[in-house]
């Protein structure tokens, strides 16, 4: 038997039995776990609002016997909040609709539970500020989020030079299969011709360009946000629910 101390995000929440709740949540030193609360859905528990989705947390857990991390349910025990990002964003419709597309997200391309995933953790943590802050439309911090996270995990598409042979861009056929924009010659079926300045909204998403992003118009960002939800989609091999719910630009 033992403690341990991590911070984390609060991903969501299940309900186990009367009076306690399964959380889950992406940690800065285990990834993914899950840890039961116990007693927080009484009126006078200590810390229950504390472990609510958006929530971050410093947290404290007990495991039990050879359990380590991401084996078994260990028991949140102590609870010290770092950031309580929920409060910000439930009167915000676009913007909490973003962020729950983003904890969704976080939890499915973290699917390994006690297997540490830092930079996941440090993606979700600035998307959480970013969206907290107001200081970008929050649909173009949710793709932007979508495209950093793909491209930690593996998939990292490519909006500039041809996904296939590595043929200098622009180019004009995007595949979602073919792992982004692809040249004439490596085209697959099935490819599309997005605008370029789409392509450009969304290479400057991935890369950081908040100066490009923030001027690009309503029409393109809508466009983009297309792109990069069937680029989710086929690399998870099913979609994110709470993308159907997000308020895109008009």
């Amino acid at each position: 038997m033992g403690l341990y101390r991590d911070e984390g995000v609060v991903l969501r929440t299940q309900k186990l039995g009367e009076a306690d709740r399964i959380i889950t949540l992406l940690t800065r030193g285990h990834g993914r776990i899950r840890a039961v609360a116990r007693g927080v859905r009484r009126t006078k528990s200590k810390f229950g609002a504390r472990v609510e989705p958006f929530a971050h947390v410093d947290a404290q857990f007990f495991v039990k016997g050879s359990d380590f991390p991401g084996r078994g349910l260990p028991a949140i025990t102590q609870v010290e909040t770092l950031g309580a990002y929920g409060g910000g964003l439930v009167s915000d419709y676009p913007a909490y609709t973003a962020g729950t597309a983003i904890l969704e997200t976080a939890e499915r391309l973290t699917d390994h539970e006690g297997e540490p995933a830092l930079q996941q953790y440090l993606l979700l943590i600035g998307a959480l500020r970013t969206l907290g802050a107001k200081s970008h439309e929050p649909a173009l911090v949710l793709d932007a989020f979508l495209l950093r996270s793909l491209a930690v995990a593996g998939y990292a598409p490519s909006f500039a030079d041809c996904a296939r042979c590595g043929l200098t861009g622009p180019h004009r056929f995007f595949s979602v299969a073919g792992g982004g924009v692809v040249c004439g010659d490596c085209r697959p079926a099935g490819s599309v011709v997005p605008s370029p300045e789409a392509l450009d909204l969304l290479g400057a998403l991935l890369t950081g360009d908040w100066a490009g992003a923030d001027a690009s118009e309503p029409r393109y960002r809508r466009e983009g946000s297309g792109l990069v939800a069937a680029y989710l989609q086929w690399h998870l091999e099913r979609g994110i629910r709470s993308l159907r719910l997000v308020e895109r630009s008009s």
